[in-house]
């Protein structure tokens, strides 16, 4: 089989996306694994390499997929003339042009898979504000119409036209997956409905089965602590949470729960379920980053900073970094690059799947 290719966006420019880009292809042996490309402004990219002190490694400006050359020690970057005058573009701060350049690079990448000319894209992380006030700014005029997205998950899903979706994070063999993502609590609350929590169940388990795992154990966390105790502490694992895990075994789905969300992960770690889902952002995110996030407090510095977004549902393959865009890091050359270097043996290994 042929190495898929693999398209990168450089995430917002003000941020530590591009160093970390650079950082992870100057690992060498992912050339051996895939085809990577990187999408997004070539002059950010050499900066980056700069700020990285990685001089040595090539910047080719591509203005199309097949101009890549795929070698260690040069970055085919797939040139968008986002930001014209680099030396005066401000890192570390939310701005218009960032944030325009962070949604072009996302909306060509989405483009490159739909038309078959990437095997699976990878996203370095976008700056919500920034993106919203340059959507704003358009006034549609360079959006299709849309002039707010919540994240790259609902960009995703709005340009594939997929209307069944949700965000799985991974660190190693933890997974978790959620019924709502980019809300308040409150509403994240009223969101949780039988439909919905069935959805993301079969959606978990068909992503589990595409990896490979043979009957997939689904554990659905409860919303409530201890599960609501009966309705003690609130209803909606009796009406909705526990109506949708007896659907899903009705249809053969191993779905196992409700289970009480204090517990449920260091289960997971143990082995006990192949994937977890959430009931709302925090309820998956939390635990999540507590394992893959570590910092080293006699260095002062993060150990590292891994785990894997990962928007199931869509048509395409979509793996991100699990981390916002790093302002106060930028342009220290200081990074972490292991999240999106694991962000990119994901897409591989879904793209190989396929």
């Amino acid at each position: 089989m042929n190495k898929p290719i693999v398209g990168i966006t450089m995430g917002d420019p003000a941020g530590n996306g591009p160093e970390i880009t650079v950082k992870a292809l100057a690992h060498s042996d992912l050339y051996d694994r895939c085809r990577p490309l990187v999408v997004g402004d070539a002059k950010i990219l050499e900066q980056a390499a700069g700020f990285v002190g990685r001089t040595d490694i090539r910047i080719h400006r591509c203005e199309q997929v097949s101009d890549a050359l795929f070698v260690p020690g040069t970055i085919d970057v797939l040139h968008l003339e986002l930001i014209p005058d680099v030396a005066a573009f401000p890192i570390g701060q939310v701005s218009v042009e960032g944030g325009n350049a962070a949604f072009q690079c996302v909306r060509k990448v989405i483009q490159l898979a739909m038309d078959g000319q990437v095997d699976a894209t990878c996203t370095n992380a976008l700056n919500k504000e920034a993106m919203n006030k340059a959507l704003e700014a358009a006034n549609g005029a360079n959006s299709d119409g849309y002039t707010h997205f919540d994240g790259h998950t609902e960009i995703y899903a709005t340009y594939t036209n997929t209307k069944k979706y949700t965000m799985m994070l991974a660190h190693h063999d933890l997974r978790v997956v959620h019924v709502s993502t980019h809300c308040s609590l409150r509403e994240a609350c009223d969101r949780v409905k039988k439909a919905r929590v069935l959805e993301v169940i079969q959606i978990a388990h068909k992503a589990c089965v595409d990896m490979g795992i043979e009957n997939p154990r689904v554990a659905v966390a409860g919303l409530n602590p201890h599960c609501g105790e009966n309705g003690l502490f609130g209803t909606e694992e009796i009406d909705e949470i526990i109506p949708a895990i007896q659907e899903a075994k009705a249809q053969g789905i191993n779905a196992i729960g409700p289970c009480p969300p204090d517990s449920v992960f260091s289960e997971a770690l143990g082995g006990w379920y192949d994937i977890v889902v959430c009931m709302y952002h925090d309820q998956g995110h939390i635990p999540l980053k507590t394992v893959g996030f570590v910092y080293d407090r006699e260095k002062q510095s993060w150990k590292a900073v891994e785990g894997v977004n990962v928007t199931l549902g869509l048509p395409i393959i979509r793996t991100s970094v699990d981390h916002g865009t790093g302002f106060a890091l930028a342009g220290k050359g200081t990074s972490n690059e292991l999240s999106l270097v694991n962000a990119i043996d994901y897409a591989i290994r879904m793209a190989q799947s396929r």
